[in-house]
């Protein structure tokens, strides 16, 4: 099969429009959650978020094609936007070998919620001709493969807070068996609405420390008392190695291996055997000796943090556990996004040799007992690196990335 690189990265989330300046931030510790201004959430118990601030929609598309498209679609325009100037293609391609993989765990939350008030209190003549369109998960990859002219495979991934990391398994094995020679993967999620918060509060899933934003998500921490919503989205054009060096693309890593399993055991509750042969199937697959870096799933929720330290025990003993940190700390959990977020961050990190932090880590879990680089980010070489997504329904994926 043949080999996958990623050539071109894009990346927003609640610290920064562009992966540079999201990136620095994150390497500095810097937090983005603070109480929500989406939307009036003075009812709700949970008033905090990871919200992309002073994003306009109108700079990442025609201002008359704005309302056809939700906020997560905009968010992912954005960073593929990005990820395909990053890539910088010199010379035209062959739009029809170049297809996108695209996103999203719930999709456009925030018109589905706008419309359904206006069906019930103007009557379903007044619904925005719009409003489907602008809600399908799938239009994610709709719009950009217009705004890009790629004609090649148009698949979506919905699997809760795996998708992003589905995505680029799915676009890694299209190119590696030859379905396509390049593929944009793009994860985007934005459920900060009344409904969306309202809904995991009601699962008490998320933290209501709103008094402490900054410290609200504080993943492995034996403080730890639920996750905070984030939005963002995150991009990475993935190409066959051959076709990137005869180009003299920039290569961030190439994809080693991946590896992705059920938990077939409660829609909402993890467990260990899941994430654990998950791993294990991507160290076989990448038949890997030593990894240097995982970016955990670390989702600041007392069964996740738990169950995933296990399960990196499991999977890792053998080769040796490297440090491990959460970045949902800083950004919130983008849900959908999040692994196509984290991929970005990890593969920056391994270009600039930068192990990025878990903040907010102040009171050690016993059950949560690794290095998981506290506070502070750490220099230190990555030749390999683990990304790792787990969603709800028991769907597990995780990748790994090595340098080239």
């Amino acid at each position: 099969m043949r080999r996958v690189v990623i050539t071109g990265l894009g990346m927003i989330n609640s610290l920064g429009h562009d992966k540079e300046s999201a990136f620095k931030a994150i390497v500095e510790g810097k937090c983005g959650i603070r109480e929500i201004e989406l939307f009036d959430a003075t009812n709700q118990t949970v008033r905090i978020a990871g919200e992309v601030v002073d994003f306009d929609p109108n700079t990442v598309m025609d201002p008359k094609e704005v309302k056809k498209a939700d906020r997560f679609i905009q968010l992912g325009i954005k960073a593929a936007q990005e990820a395909m100037s990053d890539a910088a293609f010199k010379e035209e391609f062959d739009a029809t070998r170049f297809g996108i993989s695209s996103a999203s765990g719930i999709g456009g939350l925030g018109n589905i919620e706008k419309n359904s008030i206006i069906c019930e209190s103007r009557g379903p003549k007044r619904i925005s001709p719009f409003f489907i369109p602008s809600a399908l998960v799938n239009m994610l990859g709709g719009f950009i493969s217009i705004n890009h002219g790629l004609r090649g495979p148009n698949v979506s991934s919905v699997t809760a807070c795996a998708a992003g990391t589905h995505a680029i398994i799915e676009a890694t094995k299209t190119i590696m068996l030859g379905g396509a020679d390049r593929m944009l993967a793009v994860g985007a999620e934005s459920a900060i609405c009344a409904v969306g918060i309202g809904g995991f509060a009601s699962m008490k899933a998320l933290s209501a420390n709103n008094e402490e934003p900054l410290k609200s998500s504080r993943p492995f921490d034996a403080d730890r008392n639920g996750f905070v919503m984030g939005e963002g989205a995150g991009a990475l054009v993935l190409e066959d190695y051959d076709l990137a060096v005869a180009r003299g693309a920039k290569i961030y890593g190439e994809v080693l291996g991946f590896g992705e399993s059920g938990d077939a055991n409660h829609i909402t509750t993890p467990v260990v055997d899941g994430p654990a042969r998950a791993m294990k199937a991507a160290i076989s697959m990448a038949k890997v000796e030593k990894i240097d870096y995982i970016n955990a799933h670390g989702t600041s929720t007392p069964a996740n943090d738990k169950n995933e330290t296990a399960a990196i025990k499991d999977a890792l003993s053998v080769i040796g556990i490297p440090p491990i940190s959460s970045t949902k700390g800083q950004i919130g959990h983008c849900l959908g996004a999040a692994g196509a977020i984290e991929a970005v961050i990890t593969l920056m990190s391994m270009r600039d040799s930068i192990l990025p932090p878990t903040i907010n880590y102040e009171t050690p879990d016993p059950d949560c007992d690794l290095d998981y680089i506290p506070n502070e980010a750490r220099k230190a070489d990555i030749n390999v690196a683990m990304s790792n997504s787990f969603g709800f329904g028991g769907t597990n994926g995780v990748i790994l990335f090595g340098k080239v």
